[in-house]
């Protein structure tokens, strides 16, 4: 992983939405090959900051600099019912002109690495929802596997799900050196999965901390209980309770 490419860079960010000033000054960099997560209240600019990097939005003051593609992976489940999986995911390729049978080519590369073995040609009825957020994943991957925005992907799913997804991510990191900046609202997922944290404030949002993560070589089920990983939550709670 390089720690010197900045893929992700806005300094000083202002944004106002009808005379309320949404973020006031945001400054964050993500590197290539990071996963950085953003922490913060709801409704206190995430998603701004997302729409922001996808140029959706406009800036009211600062500087945006993106080096590289960009895909952005909603909370909700966008996949088309009457759609098989294979095709659902291979949406973003067919709106690029590539020809249906040559896009499920290419989607049936990524099958097993995304856990869809078998399941491609069912329906989106047909999967768990942790099978859905997976195909959801493949179909952003598939958009740009260089810059990847996760908006809070894990947050529907049932805490076992949750836990399954959020180590598969960090594997398939690890496979693809993705550059990813990750929404939640939890602080546990954020620690577990990310390089580094940025706490943003209520809005008008500014960044109150950045805490890099660096946990010790524990058992799975056992990090949870590092002394490394309970100082880091306690530090993550105090930055957002002040």
């Amino acid at each position: 992983m390089s720690s010197f490419q900045s893929k992700i860079s806005l300094n000083h960010i202002s944004k106002s939405y009808d005379n309320m000033k949404i973020l006031k000054d945001i400054t964050l960099h993500v590197n290539e090959g990071e996963l950085i997560s953003i922490v913060g209240p709801s409704g206190s600019g995430k998603s701004t900051i997302f729409n922001i990097i996808t140029k959706l939005t406009n800036i009211d003051g600062g500087e945006v600099d993106i080096s590289g593609k960009v895909s952005y992976m909603y909370q909700k489940d966008m996949m088309v019912p009457w759609k098989k999986v294979i095709d659902n995911i291979a949406i973003p390729l067919v709106l690029k002109g590539i020809k249906k049978s040559e896009a499920r080519r290419e989607v049936e590369k990524y099958i097993e690495t995304f856990g869809l073995k078998g399941f491609e040609y069912k329906y989106p009825t047909q999967l768990s929802g942790g099978m859905k957020q997976r195909a959801n994943f493949l179909k952003t991957f598939l958009t740009s596997n260089e810059i990847m925005l996760l908006d809070e992907p894990f947050g529907a799913l049932d805490s076992i799900t949750r836990k399954n997804l959020q180590k598969w991510l960090i594997d398939l990191k690890q496979k693809m050196n993705s550059t990813i900046l990750f929404i939640t609202h939890d602080i546990d997922e954020a620690i577990l999965i990310s390089d580094r944290v940025y706490v943003i404030t209520e809005k008008p949002a500014v960044i109150k901390g950045e805490i890099k993560i660096q946990l010790p070589e524990c058992g799975e089920n056992e990090v949870s209980l590092c002394k490394e990983y309970i100082d880091l939550k306690r530090s993550l709670i105090k930055l957002l309770e002040n």
